[in-house]
């Protein structure tokens, strides 16, 4: 028995040789009319003999062949396909979180920023507001107690010097102790 593959291909040399031999004489013979059909009937044949020969060919088989050729091909472009778009992903990933950590911050600078700015001034503004008021009442207390005490000390003052005697008085009283002085001796 013999090999079909075989067979085929001689086949195939064959048709091809016709198919040149035809080519060769419509070039060379002046009797155009001869070669032609003998160029017409090569095709013919040949022809035939594709639709013969794809007819031998199990269906399922050719099915299975192109499935996966068609699987080789689609996995190692979905592979490539894969490989590029992680590869942007993860460029646009790394540009993001460096576009979002520059803009977060800048952010937060100027909020925070602005916020203990407000709050200092505000706690500022607060506390010299309470220390004046605080400092105001307590210096009138003391002030007004002070003077109290001051006017207190002032009026004792004044008692004693109204008790004590006077210049009048004490020319008085020395005269009259030079007098009774006097009166004695």
């Amino acid at each position: 028995m013999l090999n079909p593959v075989r067979v085929d291909a001689i086949i195939d040399l064959t048709y091809g040789a016709l198919i040149a031999l035809s080519v060769v004489l419509i070039a060379t013979f002046e009797p155009a009319a001869v070669g032609v059909a003998f160029g017409i009937g090569v095709f013919a044949s040949y022809v035939v003999h594709v639709v013969w020969k794809m007819a031998r060919f199990d269906p399922s088989w050719m099915t299975q062949a192109v499935e996966e050729s068609v699987s080789e091909t689609v996995g190692k472009q979905v592979e490539e396909v894969q490989d590029q778009v992680e590869k942007q992903v993860g460029d646009v990933q790394d540009q993001v979180e460096e576009t979002v950590s520059e803009t977060v911050e800048k952010q937060v600078e100027e909020t925070v920023g602005e916020t203990v700015e407000k709050q200092v001034e505000e706690a500022q503004a607060q506390v010299q507001e309470t220390v004046e008021e605080t400092v105001e009442e307590t210096v009138e207390e003391t002030v007004g107690e002070t003077v109290e005490e001051v006017q207190e000390q002032v009026e004792a003052v004044d008692e004693r010097v109204d008790r004590r005697p006077r210049e009048e008085d004490i020319e008085e009283i020395v005269e009259e102790s030079v007098d009774e002085e006097t009166e004695q001796s």
